[in-house]
This record gives C-alpha cells, sequence and structure tokens, in this order.
C-alpha cells in the first residue's frame, strides 16, 4: 500500500477531489496548507507598513490506496491540477505499512477498500 500526499493550488482542489472520486479512491483527508519553494514569496503593503509574504495558500490531499492504483491517481491528479506554472505542486508516494479501519477493526487494504456501508 501507499500513502500519497498531494500538494496543489486551492484554485485546483475541486478538480482534484472529483478526479479522485472519478477514479474510485476510498476516500481522501484534505487539509488547507500554507508552504513554499520554487515560487518563493512577495512584498505587500497593508495599512502603510510593508511585510514579506513567505508562504502561499496550498490544499494537501493524502490518500491511501493499493500499489497497483498508484500510476492511475498520478495521472488523474496531473490532468486537473497541471497548469504549466511554477506551483502546480507535488505528489510525494510514500510507504504505508499497515492501515486500522477504527469502526470495524479491518486491516491492511480491507481498510481502504471504498465500502457502501461507510
Amino acid at each position: 500500500m501507499k500513502l500519497l500526499t498531494i500538494v496543489v493550488k486551492p484554485s485546483r482542489s475541486d478538480g482534484v477531489r472529483r478526479a479522485l472520486s472519478t477514479i474510485g479512491t476510498g476516500g481522501a483527508t484534505i487539509i488547507s496548507a500554507q508552504g513554499f519553494g520554487t515560487q518563493k514569496g512577495h512584498s505587500e503593503t497593508y495599512r502603510g507598513a510593508s511585510y514579506e509574504v513567505d508562504t502561499k495558500p496550498k490544499t494537501m490531499f493524502q490518500v491511501a490506496c493499493k500499489d497497483d492504483d498508484v500510476e492511475n491517481i498520478i495521472r488523474a491528479v496531473r490532468e486537473v491540477a497541471n497548469t504549466g506554472e511554477i506551483g502546480d505542486g507535488k505528489i510525494f508516494v510514500t510507504e504505508l505499512n499497515d492501515v486500522v479501519r477504527i469502526r470495524t477493526g479491518e486491516t491492511g487494504e480491507d481498510a481502504i477498500k471504498e465500502n457502501s456501508n461507510e
């Protein structure tokens, strides 16, 4: 199993959510975040005072999936999140040792599969 951490521009988050639903992921955790990278910051003025804004708003999705689903998820996310501009985001793929569904006690892939009873 894998854990995908997907970081995108907030303007692309609805498209990413729809794409994940369309391809049948078992669900996602969605987090509003701030970050910095290649985009760097910029200066702004508020009430006559200049200050540096060194982070950008981002939306982060965490998706647990089977190994076989990783490439489909990456492809779907890239199709909707790619603008060709700096700051489009990143997808981090990490190994997931185990998952436990709290309600039923199911573990592993059984705990991340789509379940109509959820």
